[in-house]
């Protein structure tokens, strides 16, 4: 089950937050951060990639629609979750708000992020809106958080990340940790999620924080 946070801690919650899905295997992750912030009645604006399209029927034997209502629908179902707000885009409409430094929000999460995705943010080119609204949010200095899932890495993939982080990109591989006591593959999951909205300053609650060693 997602927690649930006290809404007292984000006062900032009436901007949006832009989630970006990109053709890397590992959608659970998307499933899952999605999930907790449509429970905790976040904003949230979707952008499913044409690969992560190919992706999710790959893992999950079932299409996901291109057509952006049925896929805000498509995607609370995946949920389970009736709250928050969630608007979803087509990943060729690069006119959409996402596409516009004026459109504020209160950052960017792209999860997972596949290494085409991260080459392309990390060399300014936005062949869809996915890609656009990154680079967006590099230029206007918002928040941009990419969660890579790829073992292992090359040397070009490496220079790729460091050139995002060097932009002020923060990178959060989906590694997860055991010190929580993990107990199902959610579990697992929802370890990175915790970590990837640490970097929004969001406290998930979703995992119990390391307390240091108990004393002998």
């Amino acid at each position: 089950m997602v927690s649930k946070v006290n809404s007292d801690r984000h006062p900032a919650k009436s901007q949006p937050i832009a989630l970006g899905i990109s053709g890397a295997s590992g959608t659970i992750y998307a499933v899952r951060s999605l999930k907790f912030l449509l429970a905790n009645g976040y904003h949230v604006e979707l952008v499913a990639s044409k690969a992560a399209i190919m992706v999710w029927q790959s893992e999950h034997e079932m299409a996901m629609p291109v057509n952006p209502k049925q896929q805000e629908q498509f995607w609370r179902d995946r949920c389970e979750e009736n709250g928050g707000a969630l608007n979803c885009h087509a990943w060729s409409d690069v006119g959409a708000n996402l596409a516009s430094g004026s459109f504020r929000t209160m950052g960017m999460v792209v999860i997972p992020c596949s290494m085409a995705t991260v080459a392309k943010i990390a060399q300014g080119l936005s062949s869809d809106l996915l890609e656009r609204a990154a680079d967006v949010h590099i230029k206007e200095g918002r928040k941009l958080v990419v969660v890579p899932r790829e073992t292992p890495f090359s040397l070009i993939h490496l220079r790729n990340l460091t050139a995002l982080a060097e932009a002020g990109v923060r990178i959060v591989p989906a590694i997860p940790a055991w010190y929580h006591q993990p107990r199902t593959i959610e579990d697992l999951v929802d370890f990175v999620i915790a970590r990837v909205f640490d970097q929004l300053d969001i406290d998930s609650d979703l995992i119990q924080r390391w307390q240091g060693r108990s004393k002998p």
